[in-house]
C-alpha cells in the first residue's frame, strides 16, 4: 500500500485506513458533514480577521467567492456587493 499521509507510520496509516473501511457509511457521511462546517467556520473567521469592517451580507459574499469560486459566485449572486 501506498502512503496516504507522508507524515504518518505506515503501522498507524493501515490501522486508519482499516477503521475507516469498517465505519458505516451514515457516520462517514456525518465525519464529511462535520468537516465541511469546521471548514467553512475556519473561512468565516479568516473573513473576519481579513475584513473586519463587513457587513454579514459582504462575508457570506466574500465566502460564496471562496468555496464556489468568483465566476460561479457572480453566476448565482450577482455581482459582489460594494466593500470600503
Amino acid at each position: 500500500m501506498s502512503s496516504l499521509w507522508p507524515d504518518t507510520h505506515p503501522d498507524i496509516e493501515r490501522f486508519q485506513v482499516e477503521r475507516l473501511r469498517q465505519m458505516p457509511s451514515w457516520r462517514k457521511m456525518a465525519l464529511m458533514a462535520e468537516m465541511t462546517e469546521s471548514v467553512r467556520t475556519l473561512a468565516v473567521a479568516g473573513l473576519r480577521q481579513r475584513y473586519p469592517a463587513d457587513t454579514p451580507t459582504q462575508r457570506r459574499r466574500r465566502l460564496a467567492d471562496l468555496l464556489l469560486g468568483p465566476e460561479l459566485a457572480t453566476r448565482v449572486y450577482g455581482p459582489a456587493p460594494e466593500t470600503g
